[in-house]
């Protein structure tokens, strides 16, 4: 037709989440929003640090922070998680710069086979979060529900202790 401007038709994206994962915006396909979010960490994203358990929230292994409260990524969806902030292991320190929880960890070797380590090591991070110095016994109360089948137990309150600058007594 002349005397119209033409028009470039806005292509459609596909309906999408949004979420920050430990400090970067990402996001995913709206179809993807019953996703466990461990799986969409993992294969999505590359982060493997985070490991799938028992897949039903019991085991404490795939825990992250989700707006700074642990939470068990088995259990939680994608959906769940949008417009939210997420911390992995992978986002609490870097080799330079560990957390004071993944230090106190290497220090007091309380990682056996490492399987359980990321969990533990992130609800440990938020139990100083909100503690900066807690006792033995809300260190336990915290890390209940973390199993560890290598019995590392003792060395993981040693270590979580340590970060919170107390000796486990």
């Amino acid at each position: 037709m002349a005397g119209k401007p033409a028009t470039a038709a806005k292509a459609k994206s596909p309906a999408q989440l949004s979420l920050t994962v430990n400090g970067t915006e990402r996001r995913a396909a709206l179809a993807d929003g019953d996703m466990p979010l461990v799986y969409w960490l993992r294969e999505e994203l590359g982060l493997t640090g985070t490991h799938l358990g028992c897949g039903k929230g019991e085991c404490g292994a795939c825990t992250v922070l989700i707006d700074g409260q642990p939470a068990r990524s088995c259990r939680t969806t994608l959906g769940e998680a949008a417009g939210k902030v997420v911390t992995t292991i992978e986002g609490l320190g870097t080799p330079e710069a560990p957390h004071p929880v993944q230090a106190a960890f290497v220090e007091e070797q309380a990682a056996q086979c490492g399987f359980c380590t990321p969990g533990m090591v992130v609800e440990g991070a938020a139990l100083l979060a909100r503690t900066a110095q807690p006792d033995l016994a809300e260190v336990k109360e915290a890390l209940d529900g973390h199993l560890c089948r290598c019995g590392s137990h003792q060395r993981v309150l040693k270590a979580v202790m340590r970060a919170g600058g107390r000796d486990k007594s």
